[in-house]
C-alpha cells in the first residue's frame, strides 16, 4: 500500500516538473509556471473526483489499479496532444491544453485521495510515503531530462503509472490486472525506446512556428538546445527553448581581416574594448562566442567566459560545432567556466577591466522558473555592487538590453548602477555612465539595442573625448557625461529629485535587489490594462511583461478553483453533510496549510538559487529537503501530537517562528558561505531548511486524523482543498515576490500557519461538544 502511494507520487511530481520544460519550449516562458498550477488544480479536482470513484463497484485496490492504468495512457495521449498544437495558441487552445494536461493529475489526485481516506488511521505513514515518492521524483528529474529529453521523460511517467497499476491490482488479488499492468508498462517502455532512436512523438511546433532545419538537439533540466541556420542565412545559431538565440561566431583570429576587426569593435557591444584595448575580461553568458571574439579582436590575452548551460559550452562550442567557430573556446587566451555568472563573480577573488553581459535573459524557463516567471539575479543592485567591486579602478561594466521609447530595461540599468555606486561611495553616477544605441529604427518595434557602460571610477576626460571621436558617424551616443539632458537617461542622471522622477515616470524602472529580483517587469500596476490593450505584440517588452496580467488572471482562476472545490463535495455528499457546527470553518485550516506550504517553498527556491549557483540545484535541493524532512515529520506526527490540540498548536507556532527566522537570516548565512564547495553548500541548505520542513510535515496528517474523528467523509474534501489552495499559493508567491519581495512572501507564508493555529483553537470547543 505504502509503495503504491510512493510510486504514484513519484510519477506525479516527475510529470509536473517535466511538463514545465515542455511548456517552456512549445509555448512562451511565462506559460511554464502554469504547469504547476495545472498540476495542483488537477490534484484538487482528483480529490473531488474520488467521491465519484468511491461509489463505483469493486474493491478499493481494483479501482486504484484501473485509475493508474488509465493514467499511464492519459499521460502519453496528453503529450501527443500538446506536441500537436500548431500556430499561436488562442484562448480556446489554451483552455484545451489546460484541461488535457490536468487529466493525469486528476487521476493521480483521486488515487492518493482514496488511499489516504481509506487508511486515515495510518495517515502519518501514508503521507510519509507520499512525500518520499515525491522526493524521489524530484531526484529523478535531472538525470531523466539529461538522458531522455523532455518528451521521453513524460513517456517514462506513463511507465511508472503502469507499474503502479500492477502494484494496486496485486493488492486486489487480481492476477489478470497485475499482468495487464506489467504488460502495459513494457509496451510504453518499447514506445519510449523507439521514440529515442526514431523520434516520432517530438517537438515539431514551438512558439507558433514549425521547427525546421535543426542540425542538433539536446535537452537538459533547464533547456532544450538546438543548432539551426539563422533565418535567411547559412550562419548557424544556437537556439534555446526554440526562442532565444545566439549566433556562432566564425572568425579566424590567426587571419583576422581589418574589416572583421572593425566590425567587431565598432558597435555598441564592442566599444568597451576600444576604450580598454587588451582588457582582462569577464563575459557572463558568452553563448556562441561573439563577446569573446570582440575581446580577442582588441588584443585581450585573458578572457574568462562564464556560461550557465553546459550543452552550449561543452557539447556545441567544444565538441559538435567546435570547428565552425574555428575552435574559439580552445584558444589559449580563453577560459570557459560552466557556472551561474553571478555565483562565479561572488566567489572570484580576481579583478577585471571589463565585465560584460549582452542580452542575457532567463526567458527559457527552468523548472524552478516555472514558479518564478523570469526572475534574474544578474540584474539587481546587489549584483551590480558585486560586479563593480570586481573591477579595477579603470574598469568598465557593460550591459546590453533592449531599447524603447520611453526607455525601460536600459534605464533601469542606471537605477541599479546608481544604488550600487552609492553603496561603494560614488555619489555622482552621471560621471560614470555612457549609453550607446544601435538599430534605432526598431525602437518602436522589437526594440533597439542599448549598450550601457558603467565605470568603477568616473570616466576621464580622455575617455569622453575618445568616445566622441571614435564613434562620430558610426554609433549614436544617447548619453555622455557632461551632455545637457535631452532624453530620459540624462534627465534621470542629472535630476535633483530622482525619487520624484521615478514616481512620475510612465514605467517602473526603480532599482530591484536580491529580495525582489524581477528586473524585467517594468509595467506599472496602474497601467496593466492599457499595456495589454495597446502595446505592440511584436516587441520584446510585450513578450516579457505579458506574464504579469496573466499572473493576475491566474490569481482569479485560483480563487475560483478553491471556491469550486469548497462547493462541489457538499453537493456530492448530499444528505451526508455534517450537521455539526464548525466543520466547514475547520476546512479552512487545510486551505491555510496548502497555500502556506507552497508559498514558503517557492520563495525558498528563489532565495537559494544564488547560493547554490544554479536554478536546477536550488529546485532539487530545496524541494528534496522539504519533502524528505516533511515526510519525517509526518511519520512522527502521531507520536508527537497524540491527538492533542495543544500540542498541534505548539507545532504550528514553531513553524511560524522557524520560517520567520529563516526569512530574515538565510541571506546572512548564505553570504558568508558563498565560497564553499558545492556539496558543503547543499548540506548547509538542507540543515537550514530541515527543522522547518520537519515541523511543516506534521499539521496535515494530524489535521486529517482530527477530521476523521469528526466527520470521515470530509477527509477527501480536505485533501481537495489542500491541493486547490496550493494553486492559489503558487500564484500568490509570485505576485507577492514581485510587489513585496521574497522575504515578505515567506513571512506571509508563516502568517498562514498562525491562521491555521487560530482555526485549531477556534474549533476545539465545537469539536469536543460534538463528541469527536
Amino acid at each position: 500500500m505504502y509503495w503504491g502511494v510512493a510510486l504514484t507520487t513519484l510519477a506525479t511530481l516527475l510529470l509536473e516538473l517535466a511538463l514545465t520544460r515542455i511548456f517552456s519550449v512549445i509555448f512562451y516562458y511565462h506559460l511554464a509556471f502554469l504547469a504547476i498550477s495545472i498540476a495542483l488544480f488537477g490534484l484538487g479536482a482528483g480529490g473531488v473526483f474520488s467521491y465519484v470513484v468511491a461509489g463505483w463497484r469493486g474493491s478499493l485496490f481494483g479501482k486504484l489499479g484501473t485509475l493508474a492504468a488509465a493514467n499511464s495512457v492519459a499521460v502519453v495521449l496528453s503529450l501527443i496532444f500538446l506536441l500537436s498544437v500548431e500556430g499561436e495558441p488562442g484562448n480556446l487552445t489554451l483552455a484545451l491544453v489546460y484541461f488535457a494536461s490536468a487529466v493525469p493529475f486528476t487521476f493521480s489526485g483521486a488515487i492518493v485521495s482514496l488511499a489516504i481516506s481509506e487508511t486515515v488511521s495510518r495517515v502519518d505513514r501514508v503521507y510519509f510515503f507520499d512525500l518520499l515518492g515525491a522526493a524521489g521524483g524530484c531526484l529523478l528529474l535531472v538525470p531523466f531530462l539529461d538522458v531522455f529529453g523532455g518528451q521521453n521523460t513524460l513517456i517514462s511517467v506513463g511507465v511508472l503509472f503502469a507499474a503502479s497499476s500492477s502494484v494496486w491490482f496485486n493488492l486486489a488479488r487480481n492476477g489478470r490486472g497485475r499482468a495487464a499492468g506489467a504488460a502495459l508498462a513494457l509496451v510504453i517502455v518499447a514506445l519510449m525506446i523507439f521514440n529515442i532512436k526514431r523520434p516520432m512523438i517530438d517537438v515539431k511546433y514551438a512558439k507558433g512556428q514549425k521547427l525546421q532545419g535543426e542540425r542538433y538537439v539536446k535537452w537538459n533540466s533547464f533547456s532544450r538546445i538546438a543548432v539551426a541556420p539563422e533565418p535567411g542565412s547559412t550562419r548557424m545559431s544556437i537556439v534555446i527553448d526554440a526562442d532565444a538565440a545566439t549566433g556562432i561566431a566564425e572568425f579566424d583570429f590567426d587571419k583576422l581581416t581589418k574589416d572583421d576587426r572593425e566590425g567587431l569593435l565598432y558597435q555598441g557591444m564592442g566599444f568597451p574594448y576600444v576604450l580598454r584595448p587588451g582588457a582582462k575580461t569577464l563575459i557572463i553568458g558568452p553563448g556562441g562566442g561573439w563577446d569573446v571574439s570582440r575581446a580577442l579582436a582588441s588584443g585581450s590575452k585573458d578572457i574568462t567566459g562564464v556560461e550557465i548551460n553546459p550543452i552550449i559550452a561543452e557539447k556545441v562550442m567544444k565538441d559538435r560545432f567546435a570547428d565552425l567557430s574555428k575552435r574559439l573556446y580552445f584558444r589559449p587566451e580563453v577560459r570557459i567556466v560552466v557556472e551561474d555568472g553571478r555565483a562565479f563573480v561572488r566567489r572570484s577573488t580576481e579583478k577585471y577591466q571589463v565585465i560584460q553581459a549582452t542580452l542575457v535573459d532567463t526567458w527559457a524557463s527552468t523548472a524552478a522558473g516555472a514558479f518564478a516567471l523570469s526572475e534574474n539575479n544578474l540584474y539587481t543592485s546587489d549584483a551590480f555592487r558585486d560586479y563593480l567591486a570586481h573591477l579595477t579602478d579603470d574598469g568598465i561594466l557593460v550591459f546590453t538590453r533592449w531599447g524603447f521609447e520611453p526607455p525601460r530595461e536600459s534605464l533601469r540599468l542606471l537605477t541599479l548602477a546608481d544604488t550600487a555606486l552609492a553603496e561603494l561611495g560614488e555619489t555622482q553616477t552621471w560621471k560614470h555612465v555612457i549609453v550607446l544605441r544601435e538599430d534605432g529604427q526598431l525602437i518602436n518595434g522589437w526594440g533597439a539595442r542599448d549598450t550601457v557602460l558603467i565605470s568603477r571610477k568616473p570616466f576621464t576626460a580622455a575617455d569622453i573625448d575618445r568616445t566622441r571621436s571614435e564613434l562620430a558617424g558610426r554609433i549614436p551616443i544617447v548619453y555622455l557625461p557632461g551632455d545637457r539632458p535631452t532624453n530620459a537617461f540624462g534627465e534621470y542622471l542629472r535630476t535633483t529629485d530622482p525619487a520624484g522622477f521615478l514616481e512620475s515616470y510612465r514605467f517602473d524602472v526603480t532599482s530591484v535587489d536580491d529580495n525582489r529580483p524581477f528586473f524585467f517587469y517594468t509595467v506599472q500596476p496602474r497601467d496593466l490594462w492599457e499595456f495589454v490593450t495597446s502595446m505592440s505584440r511584436d516587441s520584446a517588452d510585450y513578450k516579457i511583461n505579458r506574464a504579469v496580467p496573466l499572473l493576475f488572471g491566474l490569481m482569479g482562476v485560483s480563487l475560483a478553483a478553491t471556491a469550486l472545490v469548497l462547493v462541489l463535495p457538499p453537493l456530492m455528499l448530499g444528505t451526508r453533510l455534517p450537521v455539526e457546527r464548525g466543520i466547514r470553518r475547520y476546512l479552512l485550516y487545510f486551505v491555510c496549510l496548502g497555500a502556506g506550504y507552497i508559498l514558503i517553498q517557492v520563495a525558498l527556491i528563489q532565495k537559494f538559487v544564488l547560493f547554490l549557483g544554479h536554478p536546477t540545484y536550488a529546485l532539487v535541493v530545496i524541494v528534496f529537503a522539504m519533502l524528505v524532512s516533511s515526510g519525517a515529520g509526518s511519520y512522527m506526527s502521531r507520536r508527537l501530537v497524540r491527538a492533542d490540540d495543544g500540542r498541534l498548536q505548539v507545532v504550528l507556532g514553531s513553524i511560524s517562528a522557524l520560517v520567520a527566522l529563516l526569512a530574515v537570516s538565510a541571506g546572512v548565512i548564505t553570504d558568508g558561505a558563498v565560497g564553499w564547495p558545492l556539496w558543503v553548500k547543499m548540506a548547509v541548505s538542507v540543515v537550514m531548511i530541515a527543522p522547518a520542513g520537519f515541523c511543516m510535515g506534521i499539521p496535515f496528517p494530524a489535521g486529517l486524523a482530527r477530521l476523521e474523528g469528526w466527520h470521515k467523509p470530509s477527509v477527501r474534501w480536505a485533501w481537495s482543498l489542500n491541493s486547490a489552495s496550493s494553486v492559489l499559493g503558487s500564484a500568490s508567491a509570485i505576485f507577492l515576490a514581485i510587489y513585496l519581495g521574497l522575504r515578505e512572501a515567506m513571512l506571509i507564508g508563516a502568517a498562514l500557519y498562525v491562521a491555521a493555529l487560530l482555526l485549531i483553537r477556534g474549533t476545539a470547543r465545537t469539536r469536543l461538544a460534538g463528541g469527536a
